[in-house]
């Protein structure tokens, strides 16, 4: 049962999970917790402390500029993905703002392990550990996002009527999707590192495309426009 509730933004609905918020102030504070973290993995990068080699110093940095780059246009996809579900979640409860701010917990955690990874590659020891670190923190994430997005469809009244069922079944194939392939990626860095790293970072461009379920709505309407 729901009854409405009266705040500074005018009525909200509350429910046994809360009272229900527009989804605004979440994206803006994950957008924040993302920029910091992305922009953190820079430092990992350490300068040659011997400037009298430094090119061969600088390139002997190539682990962690492999990690970095791997790292960022992961994130990167996180933003995205983020931005996308949030596109067509209407109201969060306390179940979302939870789940979310776990979600933000992992995401924070990962400069450490992108520091991990590069170390491990640029010694020659611990690879697979680290692989292992770094594919197990983006399919956590992964589930998380998988979890959210399960919460909200399960109820229509979360979720807002610019998608509909095939826009949520497209998003959600994605989702789970991405829950095989960075499983793949990680344990084939148990066996051998490089490879399971190469199969992570082949997930960077496929996921940059456009989710073309989620657009079919509008490409009808436009379609109707331009018949009429």
């Amino acid at each position: 049962m729901t009854e409405p509730v009266h705040g500074p933004d005018g009525p909200k609905t509350s429910t046994p999970f809360g009272v229900e918020r527009h989804p605004a102030r979440v994206v803006a504070f994950s957008d924040g917790v993302i920029a910091i973290a992305i922009t953190l993995l820079v430092l990992e990068i350490r300068p040659p402390h011997d400037t009298s080699h430094l090119l061969h110093g600088l390139a002997a940095l190539w682990p962690s500029y492999l990690a970095y780059v791997v790292t960022f246009m992961l994130i990167g996809q996180v933003w995205a993905n983020h931005h996308i579900m949030f596109d067509h979640i209407r109201t969060a409860d306390r179940v979302v703002l939870f789940l979310n701010t776990v979600l933000l917990m992992a995401i924070a955690f990962l400069p450490f392990v992108t520091s991990v990874l590069a170390a491990a590659f640029r010694d020659g020891q611990g690879q697979r550990t680290a692989v292992v670190l770094e594919g197990t923190a983006f399919w956590f994430m992964d589930l998380l996002f998988n979890i959210i997005w399960w919460y909200a469809r399960r109820d229509r009244r979360l979720l807002t009527n610019t998608i509909d069922q095939t826009g949520v079944a497209a998003i959600s194939r994605r989702f789970r999707l991405a829950l095989i392939w960075l499983a793949t990626g990680t344990l084939l860095g148990l066996l051998l590192p490089p490879l399971g790293v190469a199969v992570i970072a082949a997930f960077i461009p496929y996921y940059w495309l456009p989710i073309a379920g989620e657009i079919a709505k509008v490409q009808r309407r436009r379609g109707r426009r331009h018949r009429t």
